[in-house]
């Protein structure tokens, strides 16, 4: 029997490319933003949260996110029939917390200076064994549908020189491997280059020590969305071997980026969102007159707080 719901690549929306011509004289670099702000549910969660609730057997889905996984899989599971419920940590974005529940998703907000997520989530899973525990980014199912957004740049650059590198934030990984493994089922070789906030620069860490490391607990950078213990066991490998290099920013980095990305493209991005243009703005040296790609993986930051950001 054929499934009831579209397919992940019908589902999502393809991404939406900006030449900003002003932002690229400030940077001294040729800049693309791919732009997942007008993804569904604001950001590119939706691509992974979707195939994650289309593809497993489970009617309900638990998660642990500080927004943009737990909205996007808020939405996936209305659309598709199912329910889920979401950990929240208390200092997550207020858009982000009532974008959950209105989606129709069931939040709990969690301290976690007081317990961690993976150690409520292994709670939740011990009371609810027939649920599915979804990772926002340590599943290979989130990897497939992170996937689809590398398929789309590959197909932007079919030819070796036309992109020299593309940015991602790095957080749990799950964005980057999908981006690896969506540019290499096209066979493009386009240089990737991942991006971690100083405060959260456990993989960083991770490549110069040669395993694994992860943070004591959650870093508190403006980024929300990279503020992970550690990149996931699925992504490591993947990144690893696929990232060419990685660039650490300060948090007066991701402020300017997005105040830039906000004055001279006319994009409202959330921290994590603007990490891709915090790198040229970080090593300008490494980018200078080189035609560069930025992801931008998502748009949704509290009023108050773009506000402040942009002054």
């Amino acid at each position: 029997m054929k499934p009831n719901h579209p397919p992940l690549r019908a589902a999502v929306r393809p991404t939406t490319f900006l030449e900003p011509e002003r932002l690229s004289q400030k940077l001294g670099a040729r800049v693309l933003l791919a732009s997942e702000t007008f993804q569904h549910t604001g950001s590119f969660k939706f691509r992974a949260a979707y195939h994650v609730a289309a593809t497993v057997s489970q009617q309900r889905l638990l998660t642990a996110s500080s927004g943009n996984f737990g909205q996007a899989l808020a939405w996936a599971c209305r659309l598709l029939g199912k329910s889920c419920q979401v950990v929240m940590p208390l200092t997550s974005a207020q858009v982000k917390v009532e974008a959950v529940r209105e989606y129709g998703g069931v939040v709990e907000l969690l301290d976690v200076a007081v317990k961690s997520r993976s150690q409520r989530m292994a709670e939740l899973a011990e009371s609810d064994p027939e649920a599915y525990v979804a990772s926002p980014y340590d599943d290979p199912l989130v990897i497939a549908g992170n996937a689809t957004l590398g398929v789309e740049l590959a197909k932007r650059f079919p030819a070796p020189d036309s992109c020299d590198f593309i940015l991602a934030p790095v957080g749990g990984g799950g964005l980057t491997a999908g981006l690896i493994t969506g540019l290499a089922q096209e066979n493009c070789r386009v240089p990737m280059v991942g991006v971690e906030p100083v405060l959260a620069n456990d993989f960083a860490r991770s490549l110069r020590a040669g395993r694994l490391l992860a943070n004591d607990v959650e870093p508190q950078t403006l980024a929300d969305g990279v503020r992970t213990l550690s990149v996931g066991q699925h992504n490591w490998p993947i990144l690893r071997s696929g990232l060419q290099d990685i660039v650490e920013v300060s948090e007066d980095h991701i402020r300017e980026a997005v105040r830039l990305l906000f004055l001279l493209a006319n994009l409202k991005v959330e921290p994590t969102g603007a990490l891709g243009v915090a790198a040229l703005l970080a090593r300008p040296e490494l980018f200078r007159e080189r035609k560069v790609c930025c992801v931008v993986s998502g748009g949704n930051v509290d009023a108050q707080t773009f506000a402040r950001l942009i002054e």
